[in-house]
C-alpha cells in the first residue's frame, strides 16, 4: 500500500506525512493508538507492534516482577470500568494465591 493508501485506510487518523517519518526513523516511538490503527490495517499483532516499539519489554527479557502495561492488557478489549475493576481484583486475588 502507498502511504496516501494506507492514510485513506486508517480514515485519515494517520497521516501519510507521519507514515513517512516513521518509514525514514524521525519518529521512533509511535503512540498506541497510532500502532493499534496501523495493526488493524495491515493485519499485524498489535502486541508484536507494541513491543517492537519498545512499550513493553518481550516476555522473554521480563522478570515476574516487572508491569508490561495496561495498554497492552486491555487494548483489544472495550471494558467497562466494572469489568476493569473485577478483572484486577481477580488478579489481585491470583497473586495472593501463589504465596500459598
Amino acid at each position: 500500500m502507498s502511504l496516501r493508501q494506507v492514510e485513506e485506510a486508517s480514515g485519515k487518523e494517520v497521516s501519510n506525512a507521519y507514515l513517512s517519518q516513521l518509514e525514514n526513523g524521525k519518529i521512533q516511538q509511535p503512540s498506541p493508538t497510532i500502532l493499534n490503527k496501523l495493526a488493524e490495517i495491515y493485519n499485524i499483532d498489535y502486541l508484536k507492534l507494541m513491543d517492537l516499539a519498545g512499550y513493553m519489554p518481550s516476555a522473554a527479557t521480563r522478570g515476574d516482577n516487572q508491569r508490561h502495561g495496561r495498554i497492552a492488557t486491555f487494548a483489544e478489549h472495550n471494558l467497562t470500568q466494572d469489568e476493569e475493576a473485577q478483572l484486577l481484583n481477580f488478579l489481585k486475588f491470583m497473586r495472593s494465591q501463589k504465596g500459598s
